[in-house]
């Protein structure tokens, strides 16, 4: 532990240690469960094992608690816990799976923002550890746009590395992260500054996430010609990106990838960003930086009832 802590603080990293409470390798462990003994002997050891961890390695940041099975809290002696978890680190936080709700929420695969400070924690592949047989990577697309959708409801994205059989970290894994990596040093305004509640909802093409007057739109499926394009006329428009709903004027818009200046035009229903290039200007996600009047939220269903129907008839009414 001491070799990882010392690695992470050399890079300028806060240190955070995860903690399983059940430890399926001790007699006791899932004996515990019905054996009065056994469970005071397992949670005196795990008490003990956690006063180590935060008494050994200087200042530890955040303490990352899993697997209370199959104990209730008051078996764990979570209060207990606690207490001497921020008696040894005043200025840790820790989470909720203890039993306790702690300083943080952790929804687990999925992405659910909650009303206190949450992170959602993801996988690189299916599974937590090293499984040999699971090839199923996600593309740094799809890593990119659950971090967006993480900023965007105002959490933390946590992303677990499963090692290889001999600890390293696995070849697919590196060339994915490396790919993220190179996407946030240049679209990093729209990831690391900004406050999340950018919008009530995510497009079907788009998300967005915003800083002060900053609007970031998100363009992971940019709008493309019809193969058809190449014979028929009709299907030849310029390439556009509308968003619904963005009722913050927009004063200026620019390509976070090259700072080319985007035209667009803009009513109470639409942003049309216009005169794009056929091509996505970046990879795997092209992000448009609006300079806005005020504070911008995006607020698609807001505008449903205000949509034009041109023409359909509703309710016995034809509408304009």
């Amino acid at each position: 532990m001491r070799e990882f802590v010392a690695a992470a603080r050399a890079e300028g990293l806060g240190v955070g240690l995860y903690f399983s409470l059940m430890d399926w390798h001790h007699p006791d462990g899932a004996r515990c469960k019905d054996d009065a003994a056994a469970r005071a002997r397992f949670v005196a050891y795990t008490h003990a094992q956690i006063r180590e961890l935060l008494s050994n390695y200087g200042k530890i940041d955040i303490l990352w608690y899993d697997v209370d099975w199959p104990l209730t809290p008051e078996q764990w002696r979570a209060d207990a816990m606690n207490r001497m978890v921020f008696d040894l680190q005043p200025d840790i936080i820790v989470n909720n799976r203890n039993g306790l709700t702690g300083d943080f929420a952790t929804p687990e695969h999925r992405i659910t923002a909650s009303e206190r400070a949450w992170e959602s924690c993801m996988t690189m592949n299916y599974g937590w550890g090293y499984q040999r047989s699971d090839q199923e990577w996600k593309p740094a697309r799809k890593l990119v746009n659950e971090l967006t959708l993480c900023v965007q409801q105002g959490g933390n994205y946590l992303l677990n590395i499963g090692p290889e059989a001999d600890g390293t970290v696995p070849r697919a894994s590196v060339e994915t992260l490396e790919q993220v990596g190179a996407w946030l040093r240049t679209n990093g305004a729209a990831i690391y500054d900004c406050d999340g509640r950018a919008a009530g909802a995510f497009g079907n093409y788009t998300n967005f996430t915003k800083a002060k007057d900053k609007l970031y739109v998100h363009v992971y499926f940019w709008p493309s010609k019809s193969p058809a394009a190449q014979v028929l006329d009709a299907l030849k428009p310029e390439t556009v990106v509308a968003v619904g709903g963005v009722r913050t004027k927009v004063l200026s818009a620019r390509l976070l990838k090259t700072g080319e200046p985007v035209a667009f035009a803009q009513d109470a229903i639409a942003l049309r960003l216009t005169g794009l290039p056929d091509e996505a200007p970046d990879d795997p996600t092209t992000v448009i930086e609006l300079t806005c009047e005020g504070t911008p939220y995006v607020r698609h269903h807001l505008i449903r009832p205000e949509w034009p129907r041109y023409g359909v008839n509703i309710g016995g009414a034809r509408s304009s």
